[in-house]
Order: structure tokens, then C-alpha cells, then sequence
């Protein structure tokens, strides 16, 4: 086993991965640019080295740096957290050649499956079920328009290298089609360094199932069953569960035994997720990646079925055999994953700056996987998301229980948060009954500013600073006005701003 493992990431992840290390008995070793110098990773690390100025292609995208921080310090293997490196299959080789371990899958695996064209043409061959689309890239606007004539409409133009909702675009007819195509290459350009695009039958009501895998270096492959996260906001995840409440038992094994083929097919090792589109009116599910990396949403799963994944991942990347057998893993009741953002919850505009108070919730089935205390700076160069607050429970309507209550207990001052807008969507009718998808928050959900002023009160006034939260939507009647005073007044009083 490792004695040193250096974590190239930051914030909340490299907390994650600094506490598996210490459970096993290794060092860690944390690296920091110039923002993040009084950072909690950074105190918690075993030791800890500067990588540069705050920009991150300057630090923490530095590979030569990360490297060389992990020759200095002595350390063993890399763990490339999310985000940032992760999914970078020549920091994998780097690392490799430096005489290092990488925690996490070959550069092969990460090339196959970053390419959207070629991890489809992968699983179409391995017998997956993929979206009905283009064969490959689009090649030409007579292509273009041949393929969408046989795919039918409403489909996406979606970039081969993409991701986040970026280089994709939504037709819903013929006469949007070029212009969109166009637009779809030139962000796919901006973004990937790479136009190429294609095609796929757009699923009208959408749900967004991931399977957990995990695969070792002696051929064993698991599924630790799927997470839903079809609460999105453009594409980006802002709610997670484990399990789905919409999933059969009998479409849940389907699903376990197709990611399970999936992997084998590519000789994964590590953590990873096959991610489905699933037609919530067919019931049919659908390839749409994978993501060779371990996820954001990670800790649901572990609070349902028991094992911790960040230590199965060094295990792994060890050499050891994974530590359970499929007939071994069971799903274990229902936990529900919110990611905290310094964000405004009525523009979902990032909010840096100095935390003033910090109140965590407490409870025994609580998590809270945070970065956030008293006193430090969210910096602007970074992704905002400070914590993330998961609820367990024996049935779901107990971990929603839970959640709600948690989230009533917890308080960041000084900044902005979207603690408030979690309070309202765990309240939606659709989200209470599972019949959410994808087009929920961007479509369905009735805007944030009602269900801001409804779920804030003098409790919890406090939440993200409201007054700051609210300070540019003009009060549109008496209560409001009222409201509003109130919270400036009681803000003036605390001496926060």
C-alpha cells in the first residue's frame, strides 16, 4: 500500500481524498495556488506546497508543477480528485513516466470515452443501447441535413468533445437547423479545440441515470447501482439521489448488468459512470458517456450501500482486488446529495468573498463534505460550489425529511448562497413524487423569486445574506416591501454589511 499520496486538486475533493488517506494510515500531501494559501485542504494536508499564482492554468492545471511538488515531497501515487485534471489522458502518462501511480483509469480508457463519437461507436459495437443519431461526425451541411431527415425532430447537435451543455443545441425543426449546426462547431471550436459534432434524437422527457462502476487490474468489474440526477440547471447537476425513485427493480438490473458490459469492454480500472438518458414514456434507457473519474455526487452511493469509494480507488490503483463481490453489494435506504454554491439563488451568479459566520447541521445520518469555515475567501477563480449536504434515510420521504430539516439548520453568512433555492425545490410537487427530469428547473420550476420570498423569513434571514440576495429585484407589492425592509434592517443591526 501507498505510505504518500499526493491530492492535485482543492476545496471539498481534496478534503474527501485527505480523509480516506488518513483512515488508511497515508500521508497526504495537498499543493495550493496563491488564492487557496489559508484554505482548510491546505491546513489539513499531512503537508502542503505552493503551485503557483491563483489562475488555474498557472497552478492547478500546471502538470510540470503538480509533478514537480511530487518528486520534491516523496510521494507514491496522484489523486486527480474531479474537475481540473481528472479526465486529462496526458497528465495520466505524465504521471506514469515520472515513475508515479494515477488513481484512477488508463489514458487509453479516458481517450476512448472523452471522444463522444468514438464512446458510442465503443458501445454500439459492445451491444449498448445507444440514442438514435449520426454514425460519426457531421460531415458537411448536406450530411447535416440528409441525417436530420432520417433522425426526425426534435434532435441535438452536440459536440464529440463535449460536455456541461457545451457545443449543443436543440432543434426543433428544419428551418433551425444550420444556423444552429454553425453555432453548435463554433462553440464546440471555442471550448474542445475541436468542431466536430453530431447528431442524436432529442428525448422529450428526460431523465439522467448514472451507474457507478468500479473496476480493478485483475479483471473484476461491479456496479454499486445508479445515482438520478436529472435536477439540473443548463446541463449542470444541482441535485442528486441514490436510488432513483422512478427505476423498476427489473430496469435498475438492466441498467447494472449494461454499465457492468460497458467497462469490461474497455478493460476499465477504477471509479467511473455509464451515464443513460431515460425515457421517462418509453421506459427505454439509452449510452449517453461515461465519465472516467469519480464523481461530485459520489457520496450518496456510499451512504447507500456502505463502501467508500476513495478508498477503493487507492486500493485499486495499489494493485489490490476490489473489496467486494456484486453479490455483496445491496442497496441500503435513500440519501439525497444538494451542492452549496457562493451564488446568488436568484441569478445563479457567483458570489465570492469572506464567510463571516458558519452554522453546520448536525444529525447522525447527516454528511456534510465542505471546504467552507469562518473567515476564509471563496476565491473567483474557481468553481463556487463550498459544500455539499447530504441526507440519508430509511425510505426517501425520510431522507427528504432530513434534508429539509438540515437545511433549515444551515447558515453561511457573508456571501451568497443557493441554500434557499434547495429549500424551495425539495418542496416541488415534482420533485416530492420523482417525476422531475432534466427540463425541470430550466422549464418547469416557477422561478426562483417567489419561492425565494416564500422559504426566506426571520429564522433564517441570515441564509445567504438575504438582504444582499434580493438587493436587485424591486419589490413588486406590500409584503415584499415589508420583507425587504425588515432584512435590511436587521442586517444593518447585525453589522454585516
Amino acid at each position: 500500500m501507498f505510505k504518500k499520496i499526493l491530492i492535485a486538486n482543492r476545496g471539498e475533493i481534496a478534503i474527501r481524498v485527505i480523509r480516506a488517506c488518513r483512515d488508511m494510515g497515508i500521508r497526504s500531501v495537498a499543493v495550493f495556488s496563491d488564492a487557496d494559501r489559508n484554505s482548510l485542504h491546505v491546513l489539513l494536508a499531512d503537508e502542503a506546497y505552493p503551485i503557483g499564482p491563483a489562475p488555474s492554468l498557472e497552478s492547478y492545471l500546471n502538470i510540470d508543477k503538480i509533478l514537480s511538488v511530487a518528486k520534491r515531497c516523496g510521494a507514491e501515487a496522484i489523486h486527480p480528485g474531479y474537475g481540473f485534471l481528472s479526465e486529462n489522458a496526458d497528465f495520466v502518462r505524465r504521471v506514469e513516466e515520472a515513475g508515479f501511480k494515477f488513481i484512477g483509469p488508463k489514458a487509453e480508457s479516458m481517450e476512448l470515452m472523452g471522444d463522444k463519437i468514438s464512446a458510442k461507436a465503443q458501445m454500439k459495437k459492445s451491444g449498448v443501447p445507444t440514442v438514435p443519431g449520426s454514425e460519426g461526425a457531421i460531415k458537411d451541411e448536406e450530411d447535416l441535413k440528409e441525417t436530420a431527415a432520417q433522425v426526425g425532430y426534435p434532435l441535438l447537435i452536440k459536440a464529440s468533445s463535449g460536455g456541461g451543455g457545451k457545443g449543443m443545441r436543440l432543434v426543433n425543426s428544419e428551418s433551425e437547423l444550420v444556423s444552429n449546426y454553425h453555432l453548435a462547431k463554433s462553440e464546440a471550436k471555442k471550448f474542445f479545440a475541436s468542431d466536430a459534432v453530431y447528431i442524436e434524437k432529442y428525448v422529450q422527457q428526460p431523465k439522467h441515470i448514472e451507474i457507478q462502476i468500479f473496476g480493478d487490474t485483475h479483471g473484476n468489474v461491479v456496479h454499486l447501482f445508479e445515482r438520478e440526477c436529472s435536477m439540473q440547471r443548463r446541463h449542470q447537476k444541482v441535485l442528486e439521489e441514490c436510488p432513483s425513485p422512478v427505476l423498476t427493480d427489473d430496469v435498475r438490473q438492466g441498467m447494472g448488468e449494461v454499465a457492468v458490459k460497458a467497462a469490461k469492454s474497455i478493460n476499465y480500472i477504477g471509479a467511473g459512470t455509464i451515464e443513460f438518458i431515460y425515457d421517462s414514456v418509453t421506459k427505454q434507457f439509452y449510452f449517453m458517456e461515461m465519465n472516467t473519474r469519480l464523481q461530485v455526487e459520489h457520496p450518496v452511493t456510499e451512504m447507500c450501500t456502505g463502501i467508500d469509494l476513495v478508498q477503493e480507488q487507492i486500493r485499486v490503483a495499489a494493485g489490490l482486488t476490489l473489496s467486494v463481490k456484486q453479490e455483496d453489494i445491496q442497496l441500503n435506504g435513500h440519501a439525497i446529495e444538494v451542492r452549496i454554491c457562493a451564488e446568488d439563488p436568484a441569478t445563479y451568479s457567483p458570489s465570492p468573498g469572506i464567510i463571516r459566520r458558519c452554522r453546520n447541521p448536525q444529525g447522525s445520518f447527516i454528511r456534510l463534505d465542505s471546504s467552507a469555515f469562518p473567515g476564509y475567501e471563496v476565491p473567483i477563480y474557481y468553481d463556487p460550489m463550498v459544500a455539499k449536504l447530504i441526507a440519508w434515510g430509511k425510505t426517501r420521504d425520510e431522507a427528504i425529511c432530513r434534508l429539509a430539516r438540515a437545511l433549515e439548520e444551515f447558515s453561511l453568512t457573508g456571501i451568497k448562497t443557493n441554500i434557499v433555492l434547495h429549500k424551495s425545490l425539495i418542496q416541488e410537487p415534482k420533485f416530492l413524487d420523482g417525476s422531475y427530469t432534466t427540463q425541470f428547473l430550466d422549464n418547469d420550476f416557477q422561478g426562483t423569486r417567489d419561492n425565494l420570498f416564500k422559504f426566506v423569513d426571520d429564522r433564517v434571514f441570515l441564509i445567504s445574506l438575504a438582504v444582499e440576495a434580493f438587493k436587485e429585484l424591486k419589490p413588486r407589492s406590500t409584503a415584499e416591501t415589508n420583507i425587504y425592509s425588515r432584512w435590511k434592517d436587521q442586517a444593518r443591526e447585525e453589522g454585516l454589511r
